[in-house]
């Protein structure tokens, strides 16, 4: 084939250190603004960025010039560096180390992005922990209870 092509589409899922709420609704739409731009930067085009006061939802394809864990590195590093720019009171600000990164299907796409766009109703009832436990099982990753928070 002379061309390179590929349509790989994520589910990305990272919290605050420690779940603290950091992402109050002053920083909230521009923490998820500016997590696309980097997605987009990247050449990794972000569907739907959402998320709650302790985490993230981002929906994005990946470029094929980049890995899973690059992107999201990436896209960790700056929007941690960012933040503490914009006020005292995110100066303690940080990511969890780990993430969660599903891989979906395009015709899954428009779910995604519509549970993307629910997250404050959804997490009026369901904490982030049982949200994550739940997509883990949804997507089918064996994971050990110990070692998935931190």
């Amino acid at each position: 084939m002379p061309q390179s092509l590929s349509q790989v589409i994520l589910h990305i899922v990272f919290s605050t250190k420690d779940r603290r709420p950091f992402l109050d609704p002053a920083i909230r739409p521009r923490m998820h603004a500016y997590l696309a731009t980097v997605c987009r930067d990247c050449k990794c085009e972000a569907y739907r960025v959402g998320g709650v006061a302790d985490h993230v939802h981002i929906a994005a394809r990946l470029a094929r010039t980049i890995s899973q864990s690059d992107l999201i590195e990436h896209i960790k590093k700056t929007s941690s560096a960012w933040i503490k720019t914009q006020g005292r009171k995110y100066e303690d600000f940080y990511w969890q180390g780990g993430f969660g990164d599903f891989s979906i299907g395009w015709s899954q796409l428009e779910d995604l992005v519509g549970y993307i766009d629910r997250q404050e109703e959804h997490h009026r009832t369901v904490t982030f922990q049982e949200e994550y436990r739940d997509l883990l099982r949804k997507y089918h990753v064996d994971f050990d209870e110990r070692y998935v928070w931190d």
